[in-house]
Formats: structure tokens, sequence, C-alpha cells
């Protein structure tokens, strides 16, 4: 009797851990399904008719090449994709993963989402995670800052140098390979003449000349942006570049546009509000502004948030020289502002405010944050070098907040000259501001987040809005004018005197989210906007 008694007792606490287990379950379950519900599926496609047969058999070939940066940026993100996917039971988590390359929310500061996951190496695959600061700083190695090595360790334990063509040797020659194809396929001169440069550089290293390539190539439909591009994922020094790529398809018409504004670049560097050493750089107005339909996303563009602009290249040289391309991500911008920035403002700007709310003025703010990112000051005032590199790691959030800054300084000063008229400057403000909200949904980890930040810390010192009763916030159109002004000379100041340690203390003082944006987020959160967008894309999508 006494056996029976504790058989069933056995039997009991069987069924009531599997219950219990299965509860857990499902809490995990529901957990993740929230999250996933976060990001609204957008289909990347678009009007493929007008091209010719051998353009559309590029963007397929190019897609394949796409797919391999996307490998690459896994095992420089986080390390053996197919382990980490196989190791999750849980199928909601599975596909989070995916979205954020790795077990780390990068929308919530990088928070691990998955059980027994520590926190996020700030060196990603780039270092080895037992190397410290000290160690590296007091290695004498002229390429271990280079943004396209490597550091591991030898047999010995010495640090040494990688290059990526050797690290990545198999799917750089695989992509090469293609792009080369892509190539004697192209009809165009200048994606022919880009293509088989970007693929040679893809084996050397040597990344200058692709870069030269792709600023020349003004006319064709098809644009490529490939290889390790923005240092972003390097959270312990921004030195190393991640892998990436976008496949575009021009949207001629709204090209046309913005075709006008490169030859003001000079003029609009020169009336920049610093002094005169922190503006003497002339930017290059051999460039191009143009508007693209995004086709795919691949790799570190493709990690959490979702770009919708392009500023390339990075080389301060070929800035300088010719400038930058700017491309604007037209269908991907549009998704963002109708599915999350309009709803976003209709819940905390003020009624009488929401007339402001544009895509004009999102499209504008978006474009003139682009070509900002080729103004400024490169170079330091006081010998400390390029600003990339005396800045260290803040550079990237500096810089962001620089570009969000300016970019509204320069819409302002082309409404005042009538450059601009598509509606008036106080939508660009409005929408502006709105979008701080949206974007610091994705934390302030990143160096947009802590850009975001920072300008919302600042417009608050400044009183360029008022938070009212209601839980709805008004721009004050005078005191962010003039905040815009003074923020545009303050990191211009800090950036051309490479003044680390006062960017440092000012990051992590104001580069961080208050109390009163948690909750406001909170309240956005609980309504379901979505936090961003995920893609359905790929060659079967486009019917190629």
């Amino acid at each position: 009797m006494k056996k029976q008694v504790i058989n069933m007792l056995v039997v009991l606490l069987v069924i009531v851990m599997a219950g219990g287990c299965k509860t857990t379950e499902n809490t995990k379950d529901e957990e993740m399904k929230e999250r996933l519900a976060q990001f609204e599926e957008v289909t990347l496609t678009t009007d493929l008719s007008w091209l010719s047969d051998s353009e559309k058999e590029i963007l397929g070939i190019l897609i394949d090449a796409a797919r391999l940066m996307d490998d690459i940026f896994w095992m420089e993100a986080y390390g053996d994709k197919e382990e980490l996917l196989n190791s999750i039971d849980n199928e909601y988590a599975r596909e989070y993963a995916k979205i954020h390359y790795g077990p780390w929310d990068r929308l919530k500061n990088n928070a691990p989402f998955i059980e027994g996951v520590g926190p996020k190496p700030p060196m990603a695959q780039f270092y080895p995670e037992d190397m410290t600061v000290e160690e590296f700083e007091a290695w004498d190695n002229p390429d271990k800052t280079s943004l396209y090595t490597l550091v591991r360790r030898d047999a010995e334990g010495n640090l040494i140098t990688v290059p990526y063509s050797e690290a990545f040797k198999e799917k750089h020659e695989k992509a090469a390979e293609l792009m080369r194809k892509a190539a004697g396929l192209a009809e165009d001169e200048g994606l022919k003449n880009y293509l088989e440069a970007r693929a040679e550089a893809l084996l050397t290293d040597e990344y200058q000349a692709s870069d030269f390539a792709w600023m020349e190539m003004k006319e064709s439909n098809i644009d490529f942006v490939v290889g390790p591009i923005e240092n972003y994922e390097d959270g312990l020094f921004g030195y190393k570049a991640a892998h990436e790529a976008f496949v575009l398809v021009k949207d001629p018409e709204w090209s046309a546009k913005l075709a006008k504004f490169n030859a003001m670049l000079t003029d609009l560097q020169a009336g920049l509000p610093v002094p005169g050493e922190y503006k003497s750089e002339v930017p290059g107005t051999d460039a191009d502004m143009n508007v693209y339909y995004a086709l795919y996303y691949a790799g570190d563009c493709n990690a959490g948030s979702k770009t919708i602009a392009i500023n390339l290249p990075n080389d301060p040289e070929i800035h300088l020289a010719v400038g930058s391309r700017k491309l604007q991500l037209k269908n991907a911008m549009k998704a963002k502002f109708d599915k999350i920035l309009k709803p976003i403002s209709e819940m905390l700007i003020d009624e009488s405010q929401r007339k402001y709310i544009t895509f004009d003025a999102f499209f504008e703010n978006t474009t003139f944050h682009e070509v900002s990112h080729g103004m400024g000051i490169k170079n330091t005032i006081n010998d400390r070098g390029p600003v990339r590199e005396a800045l260290k790691e803040q550079y990237s959030a500096l810089e962001e907040a620089k570009a969000d800054i300016m970019g509204l300084y320069l819409v302002t000063q082309l409404y005042e000259i009538g450059e601009l008229s598509s509606g008036e400057v106080m939508n660009n403000y409005v929408t502006f501001f709105s979008g701080i909200f949206r974007s610091s949904r994705f934390g302030a980890a990143s160096a947009h987040g802590k850009a975001n930040m920072l300008n919302m810390k600042y417009f608050a010192d400044k009183e360029a809005f008022v938070y009212q009763d209601n839980g709805t916030y008004k721009v004050n159109f005078e005191e962010m004018k003039a905040a815009v002004e003074s923020l545009v000379g303050k990191i211009l100041t800090i950036q051309g005197d490479g003044d680390y340690e006062a960017a440092k203390e000012w990051i992590e003082s104001d580069g961080v989210m208050t109390d009163q944006l948690k909750a406001d987020l909170e309240k956005v959160n609980n309504a379901g906007i979505p936090v961003d967008i995920v893609f359905k894309q790929g060659k079967e999508v486009l019917g190629l």
C-alpha cells in the first residue's frame, strides 16, 4: 500500500512538472510571438518591366552575391549561425534570432532573449574575447586599426591581424566570381567597371579604387552596395567594418528632383554656423543624389532596424576629392512612415501640429541627413588625425547626431532661400521630432540610438518642445530652430578638436533614455504600433 501511494505521488509530481514546463513553454511562445509582432512585414518589390533582360539577369546574380555577405556578417556579429539556430527549440525565438543576427535584441539595448546567453560582447567577433583594451593599445602593429582585418591570436597566444580577404576567402572569391559574371552582362559601362573593381577589392582588401568607380557610376539603372562598409558592429573601438549588401533599382522620376542640390554643397558648407577653421574643408560636388527601390538587404544593414538611406563611401579622402553618393530607399522609407511614424505622431504629437507630419518632410529630412555625413569636418584642426580615429568608439554616435541635426539645419536654410518649397519648414521640424520617437524604439545602445538621446536631451534643455498634461508634445519652432543651430556648432567643434574626452563625457551623460521617454515608448508599444519592418525579399518575390 505504501509503495502504491509513493508511485501515485511520483506520477502526480511528473504530471505537475510537465504542466509547469508546458506553462513555461507557452509563456515563452507568447513572449516571442509578441516580439515578432513588433516587426511589420514589407515585400521588397517594384515594377521591373522597364529593365532589359540582361539587367533582370544581373539583379538575380547580385542577390546571390548579397547572400554571401549575409553569411559573413553572421560570422562577424555572432559566429556559427547554424549552431545557434539549431540550439533554439522555440520556433518564434529562432525567427527572432534571424532578424537580429544572434541571440541579442538590437532593439532592446542588445539584451539577450535566449536563456543562458550572456551580454553581447562589444568586440563582436572582430577581436579575441579575452583581449583587453590595454593589450590592444600597447600592441605595435600598423594594421590593427584597419577596417579590413580581424584580430586573432597565434599558436603562442600573441595578437595577430588576419586580412578579410584571407579570413573570408571562400565567400569573397565566390562573390567576386558572381560580380564578374554580372559585369560581363552589364550594358552600362559604369556598372561594369564598378563590379569588376569591387570584385578585385574583395580579393585584395584594397577598396578605394572600387569606391571611386562607384562614385563614377551615375547612369546605371541598377545599384549594388557590397562588402565590408560600416563600423557600427565594432562596439569596442569602431575600427572594423562589417559586411552588408543592398540590391537596388533606380526611380528615375524622383531622382531627377534631387539633382540640383549637388551644386549647392560648397555654399551650404560655407554657411555652417561654426568658425572658419571648422568648415574649411570643401566637400566634393562630383557626386549625385538618387532615389531607389530596395530589392534586397543583406548583413549589417538588415540586422534589427532597417536602413532607409545610404551615404557612401565613408572614406574621408573620397569625400574631399569627389564627395559622396546619397541613395534614398523610397519603398523602405515610405513603409516606415506609413506604418510607424504616422501612427506614433497621432499618439504623441499635439493635435494642432499633426498636420505638419508629411512624407515629403520625412523624405527631405532623411535625404539631408545623408548629405550631412559628407559635410562638416573630416580631419581635426589640431593634428590629432582624422576625426574618426581621434574620437574612437565615440565617433559613430556623434557622427549620427551631427547628420540628424545638420540635416535639419540644411533643410531650414534651403527653405529660407527658396530652394525647397514642397511645404513649409515647420513640417520638417515636427516630422523630425516625431521621428525621434520612432527611432528611439531601437534602444539607446546603437550609434543611432545614442544620437537620438543626445538630440532629445539638448532640445529639452533648450525648451524646443513642451510636454503637455494630456501626454502629447508640442514643438516650439523658434526655440527648436535656435537649438538646431547651436547643436550643429557644438558637435562640429568637438569633432574638429578631436576631443575624445568631451565626446565620451557628453554621450555617457546625455546619450541615455529618460524615464519620460521610456514611459512614452511603453505607451506606443502597448498600442501595437510596429517597432520596425522586416522584409519578404528575394528572387522568387521579384519573379527572377
